[in-house]
């Protein structure tokens, strides 16, 4: 069952009076509980398909559903609160709260959503649990690894138990190992929750824990490579010779 459908979405900006094309009629679809790799190299578009795709932007033409909602028919307002309420976010640098622990930054879209102590806690709980940091959540980010960063963002994500998870480049300030193990979370969360999770990385690596590995170059999708299809070796193989091309 289709989750996300993108219809030929064209994104321009303008800068000093100049139109500059990013998107090229783009069309896209994620089915629910799958788990999908956007790859390219710099500028090719990938970030901004991932920020069409979570409503932090706007198409300037085309059509992007989550399951049966239109957002690019959305205001600013209406795709904020979509957004919050709907879509998880991993960023690459964190974003963490720095004068807020580590359950509280996990907590924090709940105190947004005014939910209950109790819903709250239970669940800020249950996320640690999940991402291995139920020491650590009275300890404030700057005493934290990059690793450990990103699994207190990764929880935070997943706080509004949403629909889709956007990671953008999420293993981009993390060395191999600490980068392995929030790739090894995602990939558990995907596998044992279902969780929907849409990646951006320029990582061949990372990109080999998904099902399906869409290659974007120059704004165009240019090639989509299922796990199913071929073996990881040969994946990264054809990908490689892509990329170079």
């Amino acid at each position: 069952m289709l989750l996300i459908r993108v219809d030929r979405i064209i994104k321009q900006f303008e800068t000093e009076g100049q139109v500059q094309p990013v998107l090229h009629g783009i069309d896209l679809h994620v089915k629910r509980g799958e788990f999908v790799a956007i790859m390219g190299p710099s500028g090719s578009g990938k970030s901004t398909l991932l920020q069409l795709l979570g409503g932090l932007e706007r198409p300037s033409s085309g059509e992007i559903h989550l399951d049966d909602v239109n957002l690019s028919a959305m205001n600013e307002r209406e795709r904020t609160l979509f957004r919050r309420r709907n879509i998880g976010f991993v960023f690459q640098n964190y974003q963490l709260l720095p004068t807020l622990t580590v359950e509280e930054n996990v907590a924090f879209p709940l105190y947004a959503e005014r939910a209950s102590k109790m819903e709250t806690s239970t669940r800020v709980a249950r996320l640690l649990e999940v991402v291995g940091l139920t020491a650590q959540a009275g300890m404030f980010p700057a005493k934290l690894s990059g690793g450990q960063q990103q699994r207190v963002a990764i929880a935070r994500a997943l706080s509004m138990k949403p629909r889709v998870v956007l990671a953008d480049e999420p293993t981009g300030n993390l060395d191999r190992q600490r980068g392995q193990e929030v790739l090894q979370l995602l990939s558990k969360l995907h596998r044992e929750e279902g969780l929907t999770i849409v990646v951006v990385t320029h990582d061949m690596f990372a990109a080999g824990f998904a099902d399906r590995i869409i290659t974007v170059q120059d704004g165009r999708i240019v090639q989509e490579v299922s796990r199913t299809e071929v073996v990881r070796d040969e994946l990264m193989a054809d990908l490689v010779e892509k990329l170079n091309t």
